[in-house]
């Protein structure tokens, strides 16, 4: 089977090729005889009924510096596309649910990867509030006297954005710590959401464990182990990731979940664990699965093509 793919993404010119998911993507389809084309979320446009985008054909090399070819640029007509991965990373701010609302005039005709409804209305942080007995205590609020009162029951909590992504934006305030006040201001004013509480949860010196499910299954995890001094486990500040098996927790929490991410067209998700608590569930542009080969696990990137594949064949 041959397919024509578009690739929503971030700037190609800009990924890092050893830990980039869409990359990862992208090279297993080329390699399966697809035809890539490549566009960014801007490039979206709306008219009398027509989603259209101006694209790129794409060939990918695993090659640092010399890792992409473009052709020129063309008007093309994204209805006559099998396949679009919705790949740009987050803030899942006005501007990436527009482009959810744009791409939901194609899906199901063209699959949308992930569905476009379904990761508008699955916001990581919030996503995880619909399964019972996974989460820790979490506050959800806007409210400074409840956030002081959570503070003030559990000691030791972690503050952040409710849609931020990265760890960007996440602090960890313990009983003694006078800043609370201070935070709490700084973010009313740079975010009109409300802001995310959660009980700090010690297991995270041990590791925040990334599990990938691959159309609602388990498919492999990575441990990613916060520097010394860091209360963030993410990679890109620091962390250090190691291989790890799932726990029987692991896989009690991918039962919970599981089949809800297959009925909603949530093909490619990560899950984030800590110790025994699920505290996100990512749909949006999920990464790990390039780290995970890396340590023995499975090729990741070929089983969600074997999905799409089966789905696509199926329509």
């Amino acid at each position: 089977m041959s397919l024509t793919v578009a690739i929503q993404m971030d700037p190609i010119e800009k990924i890092d090729i050893q830990g980039d998911s869409t990359f990862a993507l992208a090279l297993e389809g080329q390699a399966r005889g697809h035809t890539l084309f490549y566009y960014g979320p801007r490039d979206l446009r709306f008219r009398d009924g027509h989603v259209r985008a101006s694209v790129r054909s794409l060939t990918v090399k695993n090659v640092k510096g010399d890792h992409f070819t473009l052709g020129e640029p063309s008007v093309y007509d994204l209805s006559e596309a099998d396949v679009i991965l919705m790949r740009q990373d987050p803030p899942f701010d006005m501007a990436y649910i527009t482009a959810t609302h744009i791409l939901e005039r194609l899906h199901p005709k063209t699959l949308v990867v992930n569905d476009p409804f379904h990761v508008r209305n699955a916001p990581e942080k919030l996503f995880v509030t619909q399964f019972e007995g996974v989460m820790p205590p979490t506050l959800i609020t806007s409210v400074p006297d409840e956030i002081r009162a959570f503070r003030a029951e559990h000691k030791d909590i972690i503050v952040k954005p409710l849609y931020g992504n990265g760890g960007a934006g996440v602090f960890r305030i313990k009983q003694d710590d006078e800043n609370l006040g201070s935070l709490l201001e700084m973010f009313t004013q740079f975010y009109r959401e409300p802001i995310i509480v959660q009980r700090y949860l010690p297991e995270v010196r041990q590791g925040d464990k990334r599990i990938i499910l691959v159309d609602g299954e388990p498919v492999g995890a990575i441990n990613r182990v916060p520097a010394a001094g860091e209360a963030r486990s993410n990679m890109h500040v620091g962390g250090r990731p190691e291989a790890i098996d799932l726990s029987p927790r692991d896989k009690e929490i991918c039962a919970a979940i599981g089949p809800e991410l297959k009925a909603r067209g949530l093909i490619f998700t990560g899950i984030d664990v800590i110790g025994d608590y699920l505290t996100e569930i990512n749909v949006t542009s999920p990464t790990g699965i390039q780290e995970i080969r890396r340590f023995g696990g499975a090729n990741i990137a070929a089983l969600i093509w074997d999905v799409i594949e089966k789905k696509r064949a199926s329509r």
